[in-house]
């Protein structure tokens, strides 16, 4: 059991370490405590802090700092939250709400309000589903021998692309397209479309073969990239703002370009039963992310597509600032996500 006393010293110490990354000594608590206490009394409080791992002295004659251990304890027993501005929260709900209807873009959306919002790093990772098929595909001509390709999937991914056409988009090239695309492609999975497909199923246009062929290529193409799981960083050079980090800085950037570790990472995560978590130092999973708090949090929207938003930052990041503005963006995409399609 931590007295009172005690925990108004560890509460001090952290968080005038995490907003000035100095260590704290006796004569500034005593400055700072609501009562009269020797410094003599507050060393010997600092010292039993210590013998629990909550408190670490860097020099023999220097004050204390927090322990890895005594930020956990921090975020679960003593941080007081600070609400997010109403303008804020404002302001985030207008910007969610471009994109609300479309998973990917929403999801990358709040990755950069994540990073913007914790001066950290961000990320958005949609997680591969190999049952995901074909919806719909639409074909929109763009002029000047161009068209655009649209497709959309079951599990609500939109890709789309640009594409060189050999012909005119008429009466006739619309209903050999939409005839191939609805008898051989539409309701077939994301994976099992392959060039293969493309040439058991062009045969159907006959005469208008070459014409088509671009186009059944080109919906390849969306199917073999919307199959896939992605993975967008955001905000990476906020890192280099963060201080504690010093040079081991450059080593998480490194690690960060590594984008199947992080894919690995988002992959575990979105097995557990839990919605959203904070790691702090050894609790993250990876090795490189030991000396780094992570948030991550998963959604499952569609037909059970699923994905992962995190922020990265240093152990000294501001948790009761940080801690609500993650939780209302989050929290903001689930409820999106909720409304765009049955879970």
């Amino acid at each position: 059991m931590i007295s009172d006393r005690r925990l108004a010293i560890l509460n001090l110490i952290v968080e005038h370490y995490l907003s000035t990354g100095e260590p704290m000594g006796s004569k500034a608590l005593c400055q700072l405590l609501p009562y009269p206490i020797s410094s003599a009394t507050i060393r010997n409080e600092m010292a039993y802090l210590s013998e629990l791992g909550l408190l670490e002295q860097r020099h023999t004659s220097g004050g204390r700092v927090p322990s890895k251990t005594s930020y956990r304890y921090y975020v679960d027993s003593l941080m007081e939250e600070r609400d997010i501005a109403e303008y804020d929260a404002r302001r985030i709900d207008e910007i969610l709400s471009v994109n609300s209807g479309d998973p990917e873009r929403l999801l990358a959306d709040s990755a950069k309000l994540l990073a913007e919002y914790t001066h950290c790093c961000a990320f958005n990772c949609t997680l591969k589903d190999s049952l995901d098929c074909i919806q719909g595909v639409d074909l929109i001509p763009a002029g000047n021998g161009k068209a655009m390709l649209v497709m959309l999937t079951m599990g609500s991914k939109i890709k789309s692309s640009l594409i060189n056409v050999n012909c005119a988009i008429d009466d006739e090239f619309r209903y050999i397209f939409y005839s191939v695309v609805n008898k051989y492609f539409v309701g077939t999975p994301l994976t099992d479309v392959n060039l293969a497909l493309v040439q058991s199923s062009i045969i159907m246009a006959k005469d208008r073969i070459f014409d088509l062929l671009p186009v059944l290529t080109s919906l390849c193409s969306l199917c073999s990239e919307a199959s896939e799981s992605s993975l967008t960083l955001h905000g990476e050079t906020n890192l280099l703002s963060h201080q504690e980090l010093g040079s081991q800085v450059y080593k998480l950037l490194s690690f960060l370009t590594d984008r199947e570790k992080l894919m690995t990472l988002a992959q575990g995560f979105s097995q557990t039963n839990v919605g959203s978590a904070l790691f702090i130092g050894d609790e993250n999973p990876l090795y490189e992310m030991k000396n780094t708090a992570t948030i991550l949090s998963q959604y499952t929207y569609g037909n059970n597509q699923k994905a992962v938003l995190g922020v990265i930052g240093s152990l000294r990041i501001d948790y009761k600032n940080i801690i609500p503005r993650v939780r209302y963006i989050t929290d903001t995409v689930n409820k999106l996500l909720s409304k765009g399609g049955t879970k």
